[in-house]
């Protein structure tokens, strides 16, 4: 049988990695069936696109995950596919939450034959071989022989074959960029963000938080051994295609166990296995100076850290005190004295915002290390304390609010701003931090470090920009770089110079060629 895995988008913005629960299932998929992937932000198509891959490819059944803000998009693709005569298991958290409405129910249209809730490490076999006898059932739950939920243990964790997946559709370097980018070093015609977690859970329970919730508040850890065997397969496609890999480790909260963490970084460090390395790390964690030190020798370059706010009352109303905004600061220079550099991720609308808390934001945020800020708005999720305690507050406005997906939309009554403020806090964030001349500032202020890094912050400012601003299109981005010209053009100055600067040592002459400036 000929499955699909397909993850939508949300037709605003696209993810700049895809989806690692298709590889995992793929790889969790019975021999003798044949899987293929679509991420809908590295390949968009329509419901109509996907109807026609469906019955030109003789698919067999196809699977859908998709998460709260994708599942619009999600139900109209599986309304599509199943018009074909296909069947449609979905699965992910919003699924799991509201698996009567993905099975129609709640009295909207059914969208789902089957769905699978929670984890679907273990159920995945068991729906394919369903599937392919003509017997799929409509709710498949990991349990025990007692009926209660069971989570996957990790410790045998599957081998990914990422050296024999086709990455194709994710590779992020233009095409017109491809054959220019490989005469700057080697590794350049190629770059692909690759998804790993080495963990799942979190006990912290922050309010909004769906996590918790779908992975349940124990940890569990893939052992040492077979992370750090991932990451050298990885390491090796990249060097035999002449590419360059980065890995997002998907933990929610990559250094949850300090013990366990740094075990696994010396490991990655004494294995050689090093890549570039993004995380999400709660900035509680983030004291530790051995763990920054770590960070650095094994490869990590960014850390996703989810501040949320710099008003205490405001951590403090959605569980999340153990964020102590005193410490901001101190921790980005930590990570920035290693050469490591932070996503700051912050929420308005909380309940004791007010007007102005964006240009508050903004100028505590100018005073840390250049990063990559990012904001949105507090949004009640399906099933979460936060939704549940809004709903009996009579504060939701768009109960249903994933039904229509609406980027930066409140779906709830703040509760000292209007929801228009508050819109116009995000918009005034947004357009502050990722403004042409706050990407100069950025730039600039890196004045110190080598060119790598000021190319670095650049580049990765430009994408973070397309979260908010639409730039899917070859005359937004033409519009980008006339924007950001002056930096562009400082920054390509300087990389010229350096490139056809002689190196001038011992038994060299001023024809000796070009000293290569890598840019990381």
């Amino acid at each position: 049988m000929k499955i699909l895995l397909y993850s939508p988008d949300n037709g605003v913005t696209r993810n700049f990695m895809p989806h690692l629960w298709m590889f995992l299932l793929q790889a969790l998929t019975p021999t003798g069936h044949e899987v293929l992937l679509i991420d809908g932000n590295a390949q968009p198509m329509d419901e109509a696109g996907i109807a026609r891959f469906v019955r030109e490819q003789n698919i067999g059944l196809v699977g859908i995950g998709a998460m709260t803000r994708m599942i619009a998009k999600a139900y109209r693709v599986a309304d599509a596919v199943r018009a074909t005569g296909v069947p449609v298991v979905m699965g992910g958290p919003h699924v799991t939450e509201m698996a009567d409405e993905a099975l129609g129910r709640s009295g909207a249209p059914r969208h789902a034959d089957a769905v699978a809730l929670g984890e679907a490490d273990e159920t995945w076999p068991r729906i394919v071989e369903d599937a392919a006898r003509g017997e799929l059932k409509e709710i498949y739950a990991p349990v025990d022989d007692f009926g209660q939920e069971r989570k996957p243990n990790l410790q045998s964790y599957p081998a990914i074959r990422w050296d024999k997946i086709d990455l194709h559709q994710f590779n992020l370097v233009p095409k017109v960029a491809t054959r220019m980018l490989q005469r700057v070093g080697e590794g350049w015609g190629t770059f692909r963000i690759i998804p790993m977690e080495s963990g799942r859970g979190c006990p912290y329970g922050c309010e909004f938080c769906t996590v918790t919730g779908f992975f349940g508040d124990s940890i569990r850890f893939r052992t040492n051994k077979n992370v750090v065997d991932e990451l050298l397969l990885l390491k090796s496609r990249a060097r035999g295609e002449r590419g360059q890999i980065a890995v997002f480790f998907i933990d929610d909260n990559f250094a949850i166990n300090l013990k366990r963490t740094k075990s696994l970084l010396r490991d990655i460090i004494t294995a050689g296995a090093q890549v570039h390395w993004v995380a999400q790390i709660s900035a509680n964690l983030l004291r530790d100076e051995e763990l920054i030190d770590l960070i650095a020798a094994s490869g990590g370059k960014w850390i996703f850290i989810g501040m949320e706010s710099i008003d205490p009352a405001n951590l403090a109303d959605v569980n999340k005190g153990f964020n102590k905004p005193g410490e901001y600061a101190a921790v980005l220079e930590r990570l920035a004295k290693r050469n490591v550099y932070a996503i700051t991720s912050f929420i308005f609308g909380m309940d004791n915002d007010t007007p102005g808390v964006a240009q508050r934001t903004l100028q505590e945020v100018r005073g840390w290390p250049p990063g990559l800020p990012i904001f949105g708005l507090l949004t009640p999720l399906p099933a979460t304390p936060l939704y549940k305690r809004l709903e009996a507050a009579g504060r939701l406005t768009r109960p249903k609010h994933w039904r229509e997906f609406i980027p930066f939309e409140m779906a709830h009554t703040p509760l000292k701003m209007t929801i228009a403020e508050a819109h116009a806090e995000v918009k005034y964030a947004w357009a502050n931090s990722y403004s042409p001349e706050a990407i100069g500032k950025a730039v600039d202020s890196l004045d110190h470090r080598p060119l790598g890094y000021r190319i670095n912050i650049f580049i990765a400012r430009i994408c973070f920009r397309g979260i908010y601003f639409p730039q899917m299109g070859r005359l937004a981005w033409v519009k980008i770089i006339t924007q950001n010209r002056r930096t562009i053009f400082k920054l390509v100055k300087e990389a010229f110079g350096a490139w056809h600067r002689p190196r001038l040592t011992s038994g060299e002459n001023l024809d000796s060629g070009p000293e290569i400036i890598h840019p990381n």
